[in-house]
């Protein structure tokens, strides 16, 4: 760590900031010492920002790569389930020897986004009352986010990334990245987002916000502690979310108007669709907490790339000239478009990589074979 940047302070047995030898993939945490000052105006005291890295950083920690997860996910991007880790790396095809993101040779980073629930500082942590923050967590943006990423960047030494990559979410904070650090940021990989987030996406939005909102156990925001949760809430919305992510082909040729095996729909049974989504919105109960999931999604109502810097398309100019954009084809939350715009007004305008999937918007997670494609384009551009 450098002398004077961003002090870390060990918060359990093995956890801070990484050190030689440490085993890859564990969870590790930098607690910043100084209060995060918001966009917004307020200030965040005793934020941690969680996170886990692959590979080995160079003498000149100029091989770092910093890799941004979407709204659900976390910073475990490869590897197996198990302690700390509710489910399985994300994008484990993507990390490893002799993948793309080759850990012979670069060290690959991954925070955990401020405001979630898998161990960065959010609304279910506690206060310095000993509280939990609740309803009291501050409203946050992305780019407060990624100004708290930056401490972690000095934690490690790191004074540039060699590459930002994300996709939904990620793809904002990457964008966030590399023109609110613009000296910091040498390329970028930006998958399956907008450069501002849309009326119409914000629409979809709305109903999941309004399900937890709604549910009795949601008190205000202030359920933390209470032995009650809003659940129930958080299911609704991770169901109709879900209908976003994925595409109404896969839907129809995966389910159509099959009932669930055993079940009978004329009988209070259901379809296998709904099945699917009950699923979904189980395993989404079990590791995310609410408030988190409100936190994050009013986060990227509020993304725009060009709020306080001139609009979009001068945004849109300042970004790294080794910048690369891609989508899914059919992706119905940010499809293709979005990213073409990105594309068209980048300082090296080019075509918009095309991720070609079945899959929908969660094309991006499922494509690994794609997506490493395009990383080995962005990481050996000349």
């Amino acid at each position: 760590m450098r002398p004077g940047r961003a002090p870390t302070v060990p918060l359990a047995p093995g956890a801070g900031v990484w050190r030689d030898g440490d085993p890859e993939g564990e969870r590790r945490w930098v607690h910043l010492e100084e209060p995060l000052r918001l966009e917004n105006g307020s200030v965040l005291p005793g934020v941690r920002i969680a996170y886990q890295t692959w590979g080995r950083p160079a003498p000149a920690r100029d091989n770092a790569v910093l890799v941004l997860h979407a709204l659900t996910g976390d910073a475990h991007i490869a590897g197996e389930a198990g302690p700390g880790h509710p489910s399985p790396g994300w994008w484990d095809g993507l990390v490893g020897p002799g993948r793309a993101l080759d850990t012979d040779r670069w060290f690959v980073v991954a925070p955990n986004v401020l405001g979630g629930c898998q161990g960065t500082t959010g609304p279910a942590s506690l206060a310095p009352d000993g509280r939990p923050w609740g309803a009291r967590f501050p409203r946050a943006t992305l780019r407060d986010s990624v100004r708290a990423e930056s401490a972690l960047a000095d934690a490690l030494g790191v004074p540039a990334w060699a590459a930002v990559i994300g996709g939904s979410m990620g793809g904002m904070r990457a964008l966030e990245w590399a023109l609110t650090f613009p000296g910091r940021v040498e390329r970028a990989l930006v998958l399956a987002c907008p450069a501002a987030t849309t009326g119409r996406q914000i629409a979809w939005a709305a109903p999941q916000l309004h399900a937890i909102r709604s549910d009795p156990n949601w008190q205000g925001g202030g359920y933390h502690g209470s032995g009650r949760t809003p659940a129930a809430g958080l299911g609704i919305a991770r169901r109709i979310a879900h209908l976003t992510y994925r595409s109404d082909g896969e839907l129809d040729t995966r389910f159509g108007n099959l009932p669930q095996d055993g079940e009978d729909p004329a009988d209070g049974g259901r379809y296998a669709v709904e099945s699917y989504l009950d699923h979904q919105a189980d395993k989404l109960v079990h590791r995310f907490d609410p408030a988190g999931y409100v936190l994050l999604t009013e986060a990227m109502n509020a993304h725009d790339i060009g709020r306080g810097r001139g609009g979009t398309a001068r945004a849109l100019r300042s970004l790294p000239r080794r910048t690369l954009v891609g989508g899914v084809d059919s992706d119905r939350i940010y499809p293709l478009g979005f990213q073409e715009e990105i594309a068209r007004g980048l300082p090296v305008p080019g075509p918009a990589r095309v991720i070609s999937s079945p899959h929908g918007h969660d094309g991006f997670l499922v494509a690994v074979e794609q997506v490493a494609a395009l990383v080995d384009e962005l990481l050996h551009a000349p």
